[in-house]
């Protein structure tokens, strides 16, 4: 990753808490002497919690830009987010969900409209555009979070 002022960093992204044994521990050691030698930042992340978890790996499955569907529909769906409200209610106000939906869960995605991710994803769940307009810049873990920090 890359950090606003061009520094890199390795995050070091363990698959469950319980990845952190002696081998892995080691191995952090080099990799954060590899990354200090070519001035890069280490940091072993921990894993984020079982329903963040669940909600990226759903929007994952929306990353790709045939999501993005046409740029009407992204204006579109941008404007209906302006002001945050409900995720269905968003969509219906659109057109036929179905269509929508998916152009919804890609710019969820790559940050030009942000939910919590913290609870399971549904169609109450608050979706809005990032603060400032564009595309989010999200916590260190790289989650957007509508009224996080």
């Amino acid at each position: 990753a890359r950090y606003a002022d061009g520094t890199g960093l390795f995050a070091d992204c363990p698959s469950g808490p319980a990845s952190g044994g002696a081998r892995a521990q080691r191995a952090g050691v080099v990799l954060e002497a590899a990354c200090a030698r070519v001035g890069w930042a280490y940091r072993r992340l921990e894993p984020p919690p079982a329903v963040v978890a669940g909600n990226l790996r759903w929007l994952a499955g929306y990353r790709h830009p045939r999501y993005r569907r046409t740029p009407g529909l992204q204006a579109a769906v941008a404007e209906a987010f302006a002001v945050p409200r409900p995720l269905f209610e968003g969509a219906a106000s659109v057109g036929d969900p179905l269509q929508v939906l998916p152009a919804i869960y890609h710019a969820l995605w790559s940050g030009q409209l942000v939910t919590g991710l913290d609870e399971p994803l549904h169609g109450g769940s608050l979706v809005g555009v990032p603060a400032g307009g564009g595309p989010g810049r999200g916590s260190e873990a790289g989650i957007d979070m509508l009224g996080g920090e």
